[in-house]
Parts: structure tokens; C-alpha cells; sequence
């Protein structure tokens, strides 16, 4: 630029405000960007707007579905939306920020989801900023059988109260449960906000249309709210005749849905309760089955027969704890009033009761309006995916243990697991979604060793891995650890891993039945034994992956890798738990645990 038209800029400029140098400088970005002349508009519209800014931290996915919705929602309302992953998000641009709206699962016991863990690092440590300028609100997902509901989003609330923002409406925390009555109360919030977000500059009605470009993301007509109706073709039983567990490989047709997914995804199943069931407790309170009902479904209340509610839109197999005070209060029972007073309790005895067996134990009369309200709606069933799409095509394939246990002397089953094992049958439909997880995905480079740590049922994950690395022709190494009870009753996929040893494409399997011998043997115990060679493979860039129970298995593999780098590594046990810390934050470290 010439002094000459350098100097005519600065002078055209000099009495610009603040908002108006804003507009200018987009103006001049999208002039520079395109290379051609920006459209300028006179409409009386609105011109640089404050900037809603949506964070989503999400373990699964279920949390940016919902900030996807609010999204659209602001846009619609008129709103310009910075909508970001946390773990995109640079840190620094917070003190920055006049209207943040942050979307937040919780993940484990209380941590933060694998994104937000260096957003919530940052948020409790010395360099955060204060905040007086910033208006923010707080949508926290969570369940609340878990002892620490909605954790991470009562930490982002607390903490961002802490550092001086001001709330813009209360903190919502959704339970497993939530309805679109839930999500329209913080649409509200955000539509409220139209009028301050979307105010022109009085001295300035100049419009600039910028060129429109798309991020490239797809998005799945099929979600949570409008399944896919898909056709259920195998339930096969992959466990001996004398093992203790009953687990199923299943197989379910896409058709010409278009519906895709990765290796490291989950699969929503919705179900139906088993009609007996619901007839048991019908005849135990008492109801015909005929009675009419009211619940809200998509925001609309609907009139329901009883029956009809309890096989397909009520929650009979898995119990909240809520429900046990309800019940408590209802029946007046000694013991259960105790239980529902301790919240420890609660969870125990809601974790191995179903709803039929509390009532039994504790014969109350009830009105159905009522008994129906205390009741949680049927949540769908998360599977992680037991296939790759290179390899199954228009299939998904799932590897489902069949949950089952006595009381009082009742069979009891998993209200999805029976579903999908005992009551589907071949060519029956079946709603299902894709759950996308992008905290539990394979390395980018082919090149890149794999190490995946999946007991049981946690095996099936891998499985979809080593179908796409096969169809990849991935040449990173790949190490297997599989556990369960015995090797002859429970080798979950046998022929299949020892043709992958066979290929080469399966580079180490390390194997552990508890059973077989007197002292029982877990997958920890087998990362202890080769416990240098762990080490090594995580000093030449190796990902870990850790599938299958979260209570027990992963937090004493977690404890054991912490070990291994603390003694192969000649670090403090503080040292080690920082360098873990450091794969969790490159995702070299990913887990999906239930």
C-alpha cells in the first residue's frame, strides 16, 4: 500500500467506532480471502454483532447433538454462533468473551470428558482469567444413578462464577432421561438473548454478505429423536454351553439407509420391556393394564393405556433412585425408607432391584397417574460397535452380553440385552442410531503401534479396529489383551484374532482366564508381566485403548500403566500419572468404559 492511499485510509477511519473499525476489518478479510469484490448491502440490518459462543464437551457425542440443537436454535433466532469442541477451543479467547454457553457431559466418576480436559485444567488453575464481562449459562448431561451427576457442568458453573462471570439464566442438569421440555427452557434462554446479540450500531446500517463455506461435516438424518428402522438378521452366542455368561454377537441390517459409522462408534438401540414383565406388575398393583394415562412425549402430553406405557415408553429394568424414595414415601417400609436416606444405598440397592421387585418388598396401593410420573422414560442402550463398514458394509455388528441375575428367587434380565437376545427375532425391525465417538478413534498415521486393553464384552471395539486396519493395510504394530473366565467357555471371537496372529496383522495377543488355575489372572496382571515391553511400545508412539468396565478393570489397568511408567521410566509415581496425564491429552490414551 502507497503512503498516499495508506494515509486516506487513516483518514476515512479516524472517526469509525469501535463497532464500525469491526465491520471494516471484515470487510477488508473476506476483500483479501476472495480476491474479488465483497457485495456491500444498505438494508437496515444488523451489522457486527456480539458473538454467542457454544462449547460442547462430550464424551460419546450426546452432548454436541445437544449444543448442535442450541446452535440452531441462536442462528435461527438471529444470533452469530462461534460453535466449537472445547478441546478446539484456545483457552486464551475465554477473557475474550462476552456470551458463552457451554454443553457438558460428565465422563467416569466425575471427571471431565476426555475434550475438556484441558479447558477444565485451565478454568481451576492460576492463569484463568477474571471474567466480570462475561454472561454465560450452563447446560450439564449426566445420570443421576452415578454418585457425581453432572459433575463437570456444576465444575464449569462454579468455577466460571468463581472468576466473576455473571449467570445468564441457572445452571439446567439433565438426567438420562431428558425431553424436549428440558432443552426448550435453555432454547428460551438463548432466544432471549436475541435482542441484546443481535443490536445494529445506529451509526451504521451497512450489511456485508460474506461468502458462505461449509466445514465439510455430515450430518446423519438418523439421531436419537428420529431412529433408523433397521432389520435385526443375527443373534448368535458366542459363549460355551457352561459358561456363566450368556454374550451374543448380533448382526443388524442397514439397507439402503446411507446411515455411516467408524471404528470406536456406538450403536443407540431403542427397545421394548418384555410383556410379561409388564403384566407382573400390573397384577401386583393391582391394575388392569386399561387404565389411561398422560405423558409427555416430544413436548406434547399423550394419553397412553397403561400397559401400552410400561412395554414401550417406560423404564421397568433399570431403577433411579428416585423412584426408591418415591416408593419409600408411598409404602412407608422401615427399610427402604432407610436405603432411600443414604444416597450410597440408594444407588446399590436401585443398581440390583428392578422396579417389580421394590414394589414386591414393599406392597404399597397406588393411583397409576402417579406411579407412572415417578417412573423414568425408556433411554436407549449405547453398544460400542463390534464392526468396521470396510469390512461388513451396510451391517453394524455388536458383541452384547445378556444381562441376567436372581432375586428373591425371580430371573431377572436387562431390559435391552433380552431384547436384542431373547425377543428379536430374524427380519423383525429394529430402531437403532449411530452414537459417533470421536474420544475413541484409531491413530490418523497407519504407521502408529496400537495397544487395546478389552476384557469381556470390552473386546468388541477391537474387533472393528482390526477390520479396519486390515482394510487400511495398516502396518503399526497391534497388541491385543483380552481377558474373561475360562479359555475354553468365554474366548470371545477365537478363530478370528488367532487368524489375525496367523496373518501378522495382530502382532501380540496376551491372553488371562481368571479360572483356569487356582489364583485368578486379570488383563493388569498380563500388562505387569510385559511390563517393559508396555513401555517401549509407549516410548515409540504407541495408543493405548482401554474398553469394558469402568468400577473395577479400567481403573486397575489405569493404576498398573501408571506403575509400569513410573518403573520403566525411573519416574515419581507424580511424574508417571503426569506422562499418562499427557498421552490422555494427545489421545494417545482414550477410553471407553460404562
Amino acid at each position: 500500500m502507497t503512503q498516499t492511499k495508506l494515509g486516506l485510509l487513516q483518514q476515512i477511519t479516524s472517526s469509525y467506532s469501535s463497532l464500525q473499525l469491526a465491520w471494516a476489518s471484515g470487510y477488508l478479510a473476506a476483500k483479501s480471502e476472495s480476491g474479488q469484490s465483497v457485495p456491500i448491502s444498505t438494508a437496515p440490518m444488523a451489522v457486527v454483532a456480539k458473538t454467542l459462543t457454544i462449547l460442547y464437551a462430550s464424551q460419546t457425542g450426546n452432548a454436541k447433538g445437544v449444543a448442535k440443537q442450541l446452535e440452531q436454535s441462536a442462528k435461527a433466532a438471529g444470533i452469530t454462533v462461534n460453535f466449537k469442541n472445547v478441546a478446539d477451543y484456545k483457552v486464551k479467547s475465554l477473557k475474550s468473551e462476552t456470551h458463552l454457553l457451554i454443553v457438558s457431559s460428565t465422563n467416569g466418576e466425575g471427571e471431565p470428558p476426555d475434550d475438556a480436559l484441558i479447558f477444565h485444567e485451565f478454568l481451576f488453575s492460576k492463569k484463568a482469567p477474571k471474567l466480570p464481562e462475561l454472561s454465560y449459562s450452563v447446560l450439564a448431561l449426566g445420570d443421576s444413578s452415578y454418585e457425581f451427576f453432572c459433575q463437570t457442568g456444576k465444575d464449569f458453573d462454579e468455577r466460571l462464577k468463581a472468576l466473576g462471570a455473571k449467570q445468564i439464566a441457572p445452571r439446567i442438569d439433565c438426567d438420562l432421561d431428558y425431553d424436549s421440555e428440558t432443552l426448550s427452557r435453555t432454547e428460551s434462554m438463548v432466544k432471549a438473548l436475541k435482542d441484546e446479540l443481535t443490536q445494529q450500531d445506529a451509526g451504521m446500517a451497512t450489511v456485508i454478505d460474506l461468502p458462505v463455506t461449509s466445514n465439510g461435516s455430515e450430518v446423519s438424518q438418523y439421531t436419537k429423536q428420529n431412529p433408523l428402522t433397521a432389520e435385526f438378521s443375527v443373534s448368535q452366542k458366542i459363549t460355551g454351553r457352561d459358561s456363566a455368561k450368556d454374550v451374543r454377537h448380533i448382526e443388524i441390517d442397514l439397507g439402503d439407509s446411507g446411515l455411516t459409522y467408524q471404528a470406536g462408534d456406538a450403536l443407540g438401540v431403542w427397545f421394548e420391556n418384555d410383556v410379561v414383565l409388564a403384566e407382573e406388575l400390573l397384577s401386583t398393583l393391582n391394575f388392569t393394564g386399561d387404565e389411561d394415562i398422560s405423558l409427555k412425549v416430544n413436548g406434547e402430553q399423550q394419553t397412553f393405556n397403561l400397559k401400552d406405557a410400561l412395554i414401550s415408553q417406560l423404564e421397568i429394568t433399570q431403577t433411579a433412585p428416585t423412584f426408591i424414595e418415591f416408593w419409600a414415601n408411598q409404602s412407608g417400609n422401615e427399610n427402604l425408607v432407610k436405603i432411600a436416606s443414604d444416597k450410597n444405598a440408594s444407588r446399590e440397592f436401585a443398581a440390583n432391584h428392578q422396579i417389580i421387585d421394590i414394589i414386591k418388598q414393599a406392597p404399597a396401593a397406588v393411583e397409576a397417574q402417579p406411579f407412572v410420573d415417578a417412573l423414568r422414560k425408556i433411554t436407549p442402550r449405547l453398544y460400542s460397535i463390534a464392526s468396521a463398514q470396510a469390512e461388513v458394509e451396510e451391517e453394524v455388528h455388536l458383541t452384547l452380553g445378556v444381562v441376567s441375575y436372581e432375586v428373591d428367587g425371580q430371573q431377572r434380565f436387562g431390559g435391552a440385552s433380552s431384547y436384542l437376545a431373547h425377543r428379536l427375532e430374524e427380519g423383525q425391525a429394529v430402531k437403532v442410531f449411530i452414537e459417533h465417538n470421536d474420544n475413541f478413534r484409531l491413530p490418523v498415521n497407519n504407521d502408529t503401534p496400537v495397544i487395546m486393553i478389552g476384557p469381556g464384552t470390552g473386546i468388541a471395539p477391537f474387533r472393528a479396529f482390526m477390520q479396519q486396519r486390515e482394510a487400511d493395510e495398516a502396518t503399526g504394530d497391534n497388541w491385543v489383551f483380552f481377558g474373561d473366565q475360562t479359555f475354553t467357555q468365554d474366548f470371545l471371537y477365537q478363530v478370528e484374532w488367532q487368524a489375525y496372529l496367523k496373518s501378522g496383522l495382530l502382532t501380540r495377543l496376551d491372553l488371562a482366564f481368571s479360572r483356569d488355575q487356582a489364583e485368578k489372572i486379570y488383563v493388569q496382571d498380563r500388562l505387569k508381566e510385559n511390563s517393559a515391553e508396555v513401555f517401549s511400545w509407549l516410548e515409540r508412539g504407541a495408543h493405548v485403548y482401554v474398553c469394558g468396565d469402568m468400577s473395577r478393570m479400567a481403573k486397575d489397568v489405569e493404576a498398573t500403566l501408571i506403575d509400569i511408567i513410573a518403573t520403566e521410566g525411573k519416574l515419581s509415581a507424580e511424574q508417571a500419572q503426569e506422562y499418562l496425564k499427557d498421552l490422555r491429552n494427545a489421545k494417545r490414551y482414550q477410553k471407553d468404559v460404562y
